[in-house]
């Protein structure tokens, strides 16, 4: 039976019970002004939640398995269905941000259109109403009211993009008639979808989005297929939680994504090529969901197939697949060199022309550089999925000492923000910074998380330590950078999360909630 989207029918379906009171207000603010701004309530609301990434960065494009989990921070969509109309209207709570826009759903056959150079806010509804009707090849035949209201904090690494790409698919279907929306469909059209509005991203952000369940962090695999499972953390001494901290460095991946993101994707892309050549690989390598269609992983899977005899490694057993992944990292060494690949260099490399390289590769996202770091690359790559496989085999098979796994995991995810800083280059001052306060006060594991380059830092701590935690970021971080920052934006800066619940609906009780 297909896991479906589940209907709440209050809002302790969805958070923890410490917040239920502060949402109560939000939910409730959020009907008022909806009847203020249409005349009427709204029939349903639509919720997805932000994320915050525990091990895995950078690597779910490439096709190898992350560890998130949900946070408590979502957009909210309040729905209401104009049947005889073709309109679809969409204002924010944040009005003077985001200003009320208004425009006609496609007619049959045509594809609606989104400019992806422009940032503009509307565009990510527009991309889950693009994902739907592509998809799933679905009519949408109803107008739109809608609402919007988010708590995830733009630019952060804590993917309030998704959430809203998410949020609205979920909320084109429900609006559509589709009474049982399945989890992994929603998924994958997002996937998709995002993509439209210049960011070509793996699946993990939507994934934590949509799959999450309250209390677990979710293991993502992407091969064979998406499959995605709870994860529970053993019983730990001393007590520990995870932290987010932010940096206050916007990030926003949409608008930097020709020099950043989807820079790395093209990296890892022309990595898995380069490589395929030079170890003289025969077939040449599977296209895949990645977003060029072409993966580190298919790379890896190819080779050992060809090389081993293996019929499919999809089903190597995973102590094997370990093996093959340290196997990978001396094969990079051995074969990429260091000082980067000049776009002649990844000609000859390819055996291709400079027209071929462009057409193949890299006219077919927006991207900006000279150089390209295909060593350093993959080696975050390979090194960082044999992180998640060593993170996860620890939450499986503990240590019989309670003290020593926290440790463990610790080290594990300060080696990730080792090698994001060193090999992938998508971490920066601000975000080191706050990792080297997190660990002088007690901090096991610091790391940032999302895609980097600002944004937000996630840290494993003692329970016991954590207001020590806040108060050397306080004095070491926030008030040295912005001596004039507020009681209440310091309070946003730090968050002590437990794994939320995943994307929802809604439907609205008279003028209140139930």
């Amino acid at each position: 039976m297909a896991d479906i989207v589940p209907t709440a029918s209050s809002l302790s379906d969805i958070y923890p019970q410490d917040v239920i009171g502060t949402q109560q207000q939000r939910w409730n603010d959020l009907i008022g002004r909806f009847v203020a701004i249409y005349g009427q309530e709204p029939g349903f609301i639509s919720r997805s939640p932000g994320r915050v990434n525990i091990i895995g960065e950078h690597i779910d494009y490439s096709l190898y398995e992350v560890m998130p989990m949900a946070i408590n921070a979502d957009v909210l969509l309040a729905v209401r269905v104009v049947p005889d109309s073709q309109a679809i209207s969409i204002a924010n709570v944040d009005s003077s941000r985001f200003p009320s826009r208004e425009f006609l759903l496609p007619k049959q056959g045509q594809e609606l259109e989104i400019d992806a150079s422009s940032h503009e806010w509307s565009n990510y509804f527009k991309a889950g109403l693009r994902g739907v009707l592509e998809t799933t090849k679905r009519k949408m035949a109803v107008g739109m009211q809608i609402l919007a209201d988010g708590t995830v904090p733009s630019g952060a690494g804590l993917s309030s993009s998704a959430a809203f790409v998410c949020a609205s698919a979920l909320a084109v279907m429900k609006a559509n008639g589709v009474v049982a929306v399945d989890k992994k469909e929603l998924v994958e059209l997002a996937i998709v979808s995002e993509r439209s509005v210049g960011v070509h991203s793996g699946g993990m952000d939507q994934s934590a989005s949509v799959l999450a369940s309250r209390d677990s962090a979710l293991y993502v695999k992407f091969k064979p297929s998406l499959e995605a499972r709870p994860v529970s953390f053993p019983a730990m001494t001393p007590a520990t939680t995870f932290v987010i901290a932010q940096t206050f460095v916007a990030a926003d991946k949409h608008v930097t994504a020709p020099e950043c993101y989807n820079l790395r994707v093209m990296e890892c892309t022309l990595a898995a090529a380069v490589l395929a050549k030079k170890l003289g690989l025969i077939r040449p390598l599977p296209k895949d969901p990645s977003p060029l269609g072409m993966s580190l992983r298919g790379l890896h899977d190819t080779y050992f197939e060809e090389t081993q005899g293996i019929t499919s490694n999809d089903h190597t057993e995973i102590p094997k697949f370990k093996e093959q992944l340290q196997a990978l990292v001396e094969l990079v060494k051995a074969n990429l060199h260091g000082d980067g690949y000049t776009r002649e260099d990844l000609c000859s490399a390819l055996g291709i022309s400079l027209e071929q390289l462009n057409s193949q590769f890299l006219s077919r996202i927006p991207i900006r550089a000279e150089r390209f770091l295909l060593r350093q690359r993959a080696q975050h790559v390979f090194t960082e999925a044999l992180r998640v496989l060593q993170f996860q085999d620890l939450l499986s098979h503990p240590p019989a000492s309670s003290k020593e796994l926290p440790k463990l995991l610790g080290a594990i995810m300060n080696d990730c923000q080792t090698s994001c800083h060193e090999l992938y280059a998508n971490s920066c001052a601000e975000l080191d910074e706050l990792c080297e306060l997190a660990r002088t006060a007690g901090s096991l594991g610091s790391r940032l998380t999302g895609a980097g380059w600002g944004g937000c830092t996630v840290h494993l701590v003692p329970t016991e330590k954590v207001d020590k935690l806040k108060e050397a970021w306080k004095d070491g971080y926030y008030l040295k950078k912005f001596p004039d920052i507020t009681k209440e934006k310091l309070g946003e800066a730090i968050v002590v999360s437990e794994p939320g619940s995943g994307s929802s609906v809604y439907f609205v009780q008279d003028h209140g909630l139930a």
